[in-house]
């Protein structure tokens, strides 16, 4: 009989141990993955800061690009609106989606905003314009590697609270699911140069 409580107590910590090594593995996880979030975060933010200086500098030269200035301004300051929300959480899948709208058309409307910069000469020979056009396509290739990171931790921890019997531990202490960010519209503001040998 003896034998049997020991047997018992042994199992019984084996399991304590084993669930609270579970339990640990996916705090790191999801510590990792909002990390990864915070990282996002800050790109975006240099992203946003650059945008009114931007159009401020571009202003004196596109007199007649009203609505396209208005359209980059009026989705920067969406995004940012929506970054700043208590709810800015990689958990909260609802403003995940909305979030990952709002950068998408923030980057349409900066691609727009690009393409009309070529087409004025003058405007794309001015140093100011050309510095903060580099600064911001930096910014996109950060934000492109941070987003990266942070899409590969999210799958990394969704995986590791979803397999028995870590979905166990995941669900009576409430690890919820992350949503990774992808944006709607994936195009650059900077495209790679078309070279053509002809």
């Amino acid at each position: 009989m003896k034998i049997f409580v020991w047997l018992f107590i042994i199992f019984v910590i084996l399991a304590v141990v084993f669930g609270v090594s579970i339990f640990n593995k996916l705090v790191r996880a999801r510590n990792q993955a909002k990390n990864g979030f915070a990282q996002i975060d800050v790109q975006l933010k240099r992203r946003h800061d650059l945008i009114p200086n931007l159009v401020e500098t571009a202003k004196r030269y596109l007199t007649h690009e009203q609505e396209t200035l208005t359209r980059v301004i009026g989705a920067r300051n969406h995004a940012q609106s929506l970054q700043d929300s208590s709810s800015h959480q990689p958990d909260s899948l609802e403003h995940m989606a909305l979030f990952a709208k709002a950068e998408g058309m923030l980057s349409k409307a900066l691609g727009q905003f690009s393409a009309v910069v070529e087409a004025y000469p003058e405007l794309k020979a001015d140093s100011m314009i050309k510095d903060l056009m580099d600064e911001l396509t930096n910014a996109e290739n950060r934000i492109g590697f941070a987003r990266q990171h942070y899409n590969d931790s999210v799958m990394f921890y969704n995986n590791g609270r979803e397999v028995f019997p870590n979905n166990l531990i995941s669900s009576t202490f409430g690890f919820r699911p992350l949503s990774p960010l992808v944006f709607e519209d994936r195009k650059v503001i900077a495209q790679a140069p078309i070279v053509d040998m002809s």
